[in-house]
């Protein structure tokens, strides 16, 4: 009996320290979400793998004409599939325009809100459509 209740001790004291330091990895601090950033360019990876679906694209600096490399996360495959998305969706050459919460680093990076190929928009499941 007395090594069942330090079993249960143990398990009351670690599972929610577990389970707060899991549910911490979906902070949105870096990101800077008072204002939303658009650019659009060519994917060149669309990595459909866990825990946040990635976008890799080439967007061509609209002042410096230079090619910045930009990422965009998303959700997990798991609720994009809800969504009607597949490992397919996006495939290098493609054209997309996403908009987003960019990094406050200013590094070429955001959370992605809204996401647009061929001039319509895919809905990512958050009710943005």
């Amino acid at each position: 009996m007395r090594n069942k209740l330090k079993a249960f001790l143990v398990a009351a004291t670690v599972f929610p320290v577990l389970s707060v330091v899991t549910f911490a990895h979906h902070g949105g601090a870096a990101y800077d979400t008072s204002k939303m950033t658009t650019v659009t360019g060519t994917v060149t990876d669309f990595e459909f793998t866990n825990p946040h679906v990635v976008i890799n694209m080439d967007v061509k600096d609209p002042s410096t004409g230079k090619i910045e490399k930009w990422q965009g996360e998303l959700t997990s495959p798991n609720h994009l599939v809800r969504a009607g998305w597949t490992k397919s969706t996006f495939k290098p050459g493609d054209e997309v325009t996403m908009s987003g919460a960019a990094l406050k680093t200013g590094a070429p990076a955001m959370a992605i809100r809204k996401i647009m190929k061929n001039g319509e928009q895919i809905s990512t499941g958050g009710g943005d459509n």
